[in-house]
Formats: structure tokens, C-alpha cells, sequence
């Protein structure tokens, strides 16, 4: 299915909801569907233009065997099927847009966005994961940027055929390398250590493959003349120097996340982490967090954990915003909505 895009957004100056989810991640589209569920109305604000945060930008092809009762899903499969999960509530989805200031106005909060949108809410859950995150750019390919130099793997099949450098020693990297082996006539991974970041099967496996490991080396020049057609690689260590074809460098040299304006809005924080309570509530009257962002005594980064910070947000704002409400939402098998 395709995740929502554009025709989900709203070109009106003002939105009211009763939920504000700020992050289109996989914890926040989990809240958009246990809001909805809730019977609460209820939006999606995100910086990127697509739903599913850092799992679509930078690992969509990838399994991830984390989430219960699904022995292995890829990235984008998981988001397809949270979004599916969602859709019966309708959410509205403004993707492309940033989330910039937050006041009280009477019963509401008032959140604008970087295209001047209001959104009028009663509640404002983050789930922001990491907040906004940009890759480490690779200075020496710079100008191959659209014609050769990528940072994320979004479309394995696009690879099919091609010479392939990958630069890095991490998840991402190894992830790829592994992903991109069967498809690609070449893989070569470039390291500027003979140590990986990367977890260890991982490794073992692509070490095991047919893809090149250029061990204590760093790229040093890449050549052609509108797009990539040679990459050289010194080795750091005794000067040696590859000259590998290639038609696609992709940098996994990680990332700088950044809170952004978020980090104005008055939230007790620890690094880049908001502090909650168990309610998932912040420091500021009904705003709540969920998902990676957040921090607390034994906090787990995993997405599994987000699913319930997320649902744990939502039904503690739905008794602030009605005081007659449950905590305890009943039986999902109970609702009409999923017959």
C-alpha cells in the first residue's frame, strides 16, 4: 500500500484536533491509531515528507525481528501495516512541515508549524524519535550528490547490476552491504578501522559473503566526470591505494540529530532526551512524550518499548482531556470499528 503523502495534508491556516502526535515514526503512528481508538480526533505533524521517520529514511528494505508476534518485518512493511492500522480513525497526516512554538491558549495548545499552520489541540504527545537528523556529508563526493553519492538505501532494486562502495562500519553500513550483496555485480565496504560498530552477526555474515572489506582505509578521490565512475581508497596504514569501479558511493558515516525548535518549548531535557514521568507526561501541563525522545530511570530504546510508551500517552491525555474518561481503554476486541 502507499503511505500517506501530500493528499493527507491540509493547505487550511488552522487544524483543530483533539491529539497532536509531533513525529511520524512508528511510536507516533501507533499513537495516531490508539488515539483513534480512543475516539479522540486527532493529527500527525512531521519535518519529513513521508510517514515513518528514521525507519523509511535510512533502513526501509531492512527485517527488523524486534516486534512481537512478527518473527522478521521489513521497515516499510511495518510502516505500511501501521498506517493500515490507523487509517479506519482517519488521522490527519501534515507531513513536510515542522513543528516551531507552543502556547496555552485557555483549554487549548496552540502549536505552529514552519509554514505558518495553526494547530489548535488539547493534547501534544512527542514522538519524535531522534528529532530531525542529517547525514554526515562526505566531502570528497560532494559534487556526485544526484548522480551517484547517496546516503540512504531506500530502493534496493535500484542497485541491481551496479558497483557498489559502501563507507562506514556500523548497522547502516553492514546492513546494506548485506542487503545489496545478492543484487549489485559488486560490493566493496570501506573502513577507516579494522573494528566495527555493527552488531556482530551481522558482520560475520557479510564477511562470509562475496562483498570486498577494505579494512584501516579511507576514500580518498572520486573520479568521473558527470556522475561516479572510480573510487580510490588508501589504506591509513601503509599507504596502499585501490582504485575500485564504481557507480554508486553510499556514505553511512552516521548522522547529527537535532531537537530544533523543540528544544524552546520549556521541556525538562537530559542531552537531547525529554524527561517523563510513568504517564509518559512532561513537565508542561498535557504534553507527553513517547518513543526514543523520551528519558527515564531503565529506559529501553527499542521500538517494541514505543509501541507502549505511545499507548500509555494516549490513554493518560484522554483522561486529562476528559476527566470522566477511564484510564483503561477496553478490549481493542471489544470495539466495533476492527468487525
Amino acid at each position: 500500500m502507499t503511505t500517506p503523502g501530500s493528499e493527507n495534508t491540509t493547505d487550511e491556516s488552522r487544524v483543530e484536533v483533539d491529539i497532536l502526535l509531533v513525529g511520524a515514526g512508528p511510536t507516533g503512528l501507533y499513537g495516531a491509531y490508539y488515539a483513534g481508538f480512543r475516539g479522540l480526533r486527532t493529527a500527525v505533524v512531521d519535518a519529513l515528507p513521508q510517514v515513518g521517520g528514521q525507519v523509511m529514511a535510512m533502513y526501509p528494505e531492512k527485517p527488523i525481528f524486534d516486534i512481537a508476534g512478527l518473527p522478521a518485518v521489513k521497515g516499510r512493511t511495518l510502516v505500511d501495516n501501521l498506517v493500515a492500522q490507523a487509517a479506519p480513525f482517519e488521522p490527519l497526516y501534515l507531513l513536510g512541515r515542522q513543528a516551531t512554538t507552543l502556547h496555552y491558549e485557555e483549554d487549548r495548545l496552540i502549536v505552529r508549524t514552519t509554514n505558518g499552520l495553526e494547530i489548535r489541540t488539547r493534547a501534544v504527545i512527542i514522538t519524535g524519535g531522534l528529532g530531525t537528523f542529517t547525514p554526515r556529508p562526505m566531502t570528497v563526493a560532494e559534487r556526485y550528490e544526484g548522480s551517484g553519492l547517496v546516503y540512504f538505501v531506500r530502493r534496493p532494486e535500484d542497485y541491481q547490476d551496479r558497483d557498489v562502495v559502501i563507507v562506514g562500519g556500523g548497522d547502516s553500513a553492514f546492513d546494506w552491504a548485506a542487503t545489496l550483496e545478492p543484487l549489485a555485480r559488486s560490493v566493496t565496504l570501506v573502513h577507516r578501522r579494522d573494528r566495527f560498530r555493527a552488531h556482530r552477526a551481522t558482520v560475520d555474515a557479510v564477511r562470509t559473503s562475496s562483498v570486498r572489506l577494505l579494512v584501516n582505509c579511507e576514500v580518498t578521490e572520486v573520479l568521473g566526470d558527470s556522475s561516479i565512475e572510480e573510487i580510490r581508497v588508501k589504506n591509513v596504514q601503509d599507504g596502499t591505494v585501490h582504485d575500485i569501479r564504481a557507480q554508486v558511493l553510499v556514505a553511512s558515516l552516521g548522522f547529527t540529530a537535532d531537537l530544533g525548535p523543540l528544544g524552546e518549548w520549556g521541556l525538562t531535557m537530559n542531552a537531547r532526551h525529554l524527561i517523563v514521568d510513568t504517564r509518559m507526561a512532561t513537565n508542561r501541563p498535557r504534553v507527553y512524550a513517547a518513543g526514543d525522545i523520551t528519558e527515564y530511570v531503565g529506559k529501553v530504546r527499542l521500538i517494541s518499548v514505543g509501541f507502549g510508551e505511545a499507548a500509555t500517552a494516549v490513554n493518560n491525555a484522554a483522561t486529562e482531556i476528559d476527566p470522566q474518561a477511564d484510564l483503561f481503554p477496553g478490549h481493542s476486541t471489544d470495539s466495533l470499528v476492527h468487525n
